[in-house]
């Protein structure tokens, strides 16, 4: 099949060599005219035999927002818009209902794997009506890794992107266990090779795990991690996850946790952690350390 693309970033520009890979054909634009392959979106839209798919991934927000807009504009009555970035389920919602106002048709697809997809695959869960689906089937299929898993249709209009959001937050979890172990092991002077030890879990063990691999990459790289600062930043999925659990009454405690301790990241001189030290030297005359 024929696919527009726009964003051609570090996911979007992969994402289009794989699928050329699988005998299709994508014409792409992104703001960057060296990534380009056409230099508007009027001239994508003009490119591709109608009815038209056109896969925008850009960052979430005001920016996703325009190129849907202005896509609205430009599309025909049995066109389909796929949004593959990290947009709130929400958005979707409103998304899919303006472009349903013009005969066009959307799909939201929550897509993991990072700079590893081009060789391995990406994770793809999508939500949409089954008609709009069948039409990016082939993508879909181009895109997963091989196998039988790696893709699910989750539900409707906005389950895609509510399903990565949980996938974003379990992540948070993982990453935030695995990194408390690190420190603990770094701390104690009777372990002598953490590096060592972690790479010992890779087999056999119940904590074996995609991220594990790459925490025992990055000790290869830097040991001890000293040419690093600890400072997490978080790109919004974990924030939602908490939300959308106060929202249903669910218990989160393990991703909630490890939200908050990416903003403690941002702290060089926690002001919370003022307040405890001067409350245990005022009941217990615990000794406080000055600035």
């Amino acid at each position: 099949m024929e696919l527009g693309l726009v964003g051609l970033g570090k996911m979007g520009g992969n994402m289009r060599e794989r699928i050329r890979r699988a005998g299709h054909t994508v014409i792409g634009y992104d703001r960057n005219p060296d990534l380009a392959d056409v230099h508007s979106l009027r001239e994508l839209v003009d490119s591709l035999p109608a009815p038209r798919v056109v896969w925008v991934m850009v960052p979430a927000g005001a920016a996703t927002q325009s190129t849907i807009d202005e896509l609205g504009e430009l599309l025909s009555i049995g066109d389909v818009v796929v949004d593959g970035g990290n947009s709130r389920w929400t958005d979707d919602e409103k998304h899919a209902e303006e472009l349903a106002a013009k005969g066009i048709g959307f799909v939201d697809c929550g897509v993991s794997g990072g700079v590893w997809g081009l060789e391995n695959g990406y994770a793809l869960m999508y939500g949409g009506a089954k008609d709009h689906v069948t039409r990016v089937q082939p993508v879909f299929d181009a895109l997963k890794p091989e196998g039988e898993f790696g893709a699910v249709h989750a539900g409707k209009v906005g389950a895609g992107h509510f399903a990565k959001m949980v996938h974003n937050g379990i992540e948070y979890a993982m990453m935030q266990a695995y990194a408390e172990g690190w420190e603990l092991l770094e701390k104690v002077d009777s372990v002598t090779d953490v590096r060592e030890v972690f790479r010992s879990w890779q087999e056999g063990t119940v904590i074996r795990s995609w991220l594990l691999d790459l925490a025992v990459n990055a000790l290869d790289e830097d040991e001890h991690l000293e040419r690093l600062k600890g400072f997490a930043q978080d790109s919004g999925e974990g924030r939602w996850t908490v939300e959308a659990a106060i929202d249903n009454a669910v218990p989160l405690p393990a991703i909630t946790a490890s939200l908050f301790a990416r903003f403690a990241s941002r702290q060089e001189d926690s002001p919370q952690m003022k307040m405890i030290a001067a409350l245990r030297n005022q009941f217990g005359g615990h000794a406080v350390e000055k600035a």
